[in-house]
């Protein structure tokens, strides 16, 4: 026989029943409440993703990590903006000498990367008078000159004796990667902006020219470094200019038939020149423009900042810098109401030779004394 539930039974069924209705409730409510929290979790993660990361690049190995720019401090607002460092100048031994002048390696030190710690050596080439006295100062910046090819004073040195003779002290830094100098950026441009703070963080350490002339000619020859002036020939008329810029300065600043045209075609224009014709500058270049703004680094945009006189001389024969760059660049400083004298030379080239060095020498000396008596 089934067993039948008597009436005492009843009560036992129906708490049975209570108890489990209630538990069911308690673990639905439960689940409830879990799947509420772990909704509100992940869309708090989410919304905290999306407004930490909106703005960043996904990273070629699927990271969200935006991608380094290390060239940004060299744009020409960056470099206004940088304190350059005073680094000792160090003299060395004598590399020439005549009855009028002295010439002598010497050393600084420039940051591996604008504001770094680090420091790099960088040599040059500097030359004087032998006769005692308190002489003004040019920065002497020379043109593109192959590696191999190279050694110190190439570039400057012609000009520069002939203004060490006729009372002037001058220096032209090697550049890294040349004569005893540390090796430059393996950057391509990186290599190029260096250039600018090489020339930057030599005119801050000329405050310390007096004490290296002191330790080598016990004070019979000084520099005096309220008249400092700056030559550039080519791609150093090019460093002259960015260099001016940058700083602001007023130094008078003689110019060689300078490189003048907009970043990157004033680079693009000599790649015929390479032994690959430019193919690996030109690759590097499409990777530069990629990640920089290449107006940021291109001269011309910050002529206006200029503020010293200039002397510019040009050869009509030259086929390294088109007359017309010359022309133009004249009417681009008039036009920011810079002080500025162009001087041309018929059946002269790149050197302004054969007919016109001799004279652009003599204008130059000129020129600089004019200001520096002011």
């Amino acid at each position: 026989m089934s067993r039948g539930y008597t009436d005492s039974d009843q009560p036992v069924q129906l708490n049975l029943k209570l108890d489990l209705l209630s538990w069911y409730n308690y673990a639905t409510c439960m689940k409830k409440v879990v799947l509420l929290f772990l909704t509100l979790t992940i869309v708090g993660m989410a919304f905290f993703f999306f407004l930490n990361h909106k703005q960043s690049p996904i990273s070629p190995l699927g990271g969200d990590h935006p991608k380094e720019k290390p060239l940004l401090v060299y744009t020409f607002e960056s470099l206004k903006k940088t304190k350059f460092p005073i680094s000792q100048i160090m003299i060395d031994r004598k590399s020439g000498e005549t009855s009028d002048f002295l010439s002598q390696i010497f050393y600084f030190s420039v940051p591996k990367t604008p504001n770094a710690i680090t420091m790099d050596k960088v040599s040059g080439l500097l030359n004087l008078p032998k006769q005692p006295g308190v002489y003004p100062v040019i920065i002497m910046l020379r043109g593109y000159v192959p590696g191999e090819a190279y050694k110190p004073g190439i570039g400057t040195q012609p000009a520069a004796e002939v203004f060490a003779e006729h009372g002037f002290i001058t220096l032209a830094p090697d550049f890294l990667g040349y004569g005893e100098s540390a090796s430059p950026s393996a950057d391509p441009f990186e290599d190029r902006f260096q250039t600018y703070t090489t020339v930057l963080t030599l005119i801050s350490s000329l405050a310390t020219l007096n004490d290296a002339l002191l330790a080598s000619y016990s004070g019979t020859i000084k520099a005096d470094t309220s008249k400092i002036g700056i030559w550039g020939h080519s791609n150093g008329g090019h460093i002259a200019l960015s260099t001016l810029a940058i700083s602001g300065l007023s130094y008078p600043t003689v110019l060689w038939a300078p490189v003048s045209k907009p970043f990157p075609y004033s680079i693009l224009y000599y790649t015929d020149e390479y032994d690959d014709q430019g193919k690996f500058l030109r690759k590097a270049l499409a990777q530069f423009e990629e990640d920089y703004d290449t107006e940021q680094f291109s001269l011309p945009n910050y002529f206006g900042w200029i503020k010293a006189p200039l002397q510019i001389h040009q050869g009509d024969k030259d086929t390294e810098i088109p007359v017309s760059w010359s022309d133009d660049l004249v009417v681009a400083l008039k036009k920011n109401n810079i002080e500025v004298q162009y001087l041309t030379y018929q059946n002269a080239d790149h050197n302004l030779r054969p007919s016109g060095w001799s004279s652009a020498v003599a204008n130059s000396i000129t020129f600089f004394n004019n200001h520096f008596k002011r």
